[in-house]
């Protein structure tokens, strides 16, 4: 175990919403640190998602912030040892860790699409996962179902 727990760090806001959140999913996006290239893919991502749900009276940025909270799980399920069996157990997650994992899962599910671009297929799962439908969705519940099929072994929590 650690001594000291290491220092949060701080994230600036992106340069259009100025928003924490965009970063951080920026962030997730970004392979070997290309930064603006992850920019570039998230926002035409949400100005197809702007094109392809025009009626919607929210702006983009807000459907994207409900597809997040939509594949944002609640608890999950930790593997824990008790007597030589091992069992499942029910956990809530903490609010970064939520945070962090829905957007990796949309993130995840966005890359195994078919499409052409990274940008398409981020702006169909974002569309799909404001639809409550969609690999991350589908992620999110299958968390949530182990959790409640495993309820009975809350009682073993860390």
């Amino acid at each position: 175990m650690r001594k000291a727990k290491p220092k949060k760090r701080v994230i600036l806001p992106d340069p259009v919403f100025n928003d924490q959140k965009v970063s951080k999913f920026v962030n997730h996006l970004m392979y070997d640190g290309k930064k603006n290239t992850s920019y570039e893919i998230f926002y035409a991502a949400l100005e197809t998602v702007k094109t392809k749900l025009p009626n919607e009276e929210k702006s983009a940025l807000e459907i994207w912030k409900k597809a997040l909270d939509n594949v944002t799980p609640q608890i999950e399920v930790k593997s824990r040892r008790v007597g030589g069996a091992t069992f499942q157990v029910p956990t809530e997650i903490r609010p970064d860790r939520k945070e962090s994992i829905s957007m990796k899962n949309l993130i995840l599910f966005a890359r195994k699409r078919g499409g052409k671009s990274m940008a398409d297929k981020l702006a169909a799962e974002i569309i799909d996962a404001f639809n409550e439908q969609g690999g991350a969705y589908k992620r999110k519940e299958d968390m949530h179902r182990m959790a409640e099929a495993n309820r009975a072994f809350a009682h073993f929590r860390f």
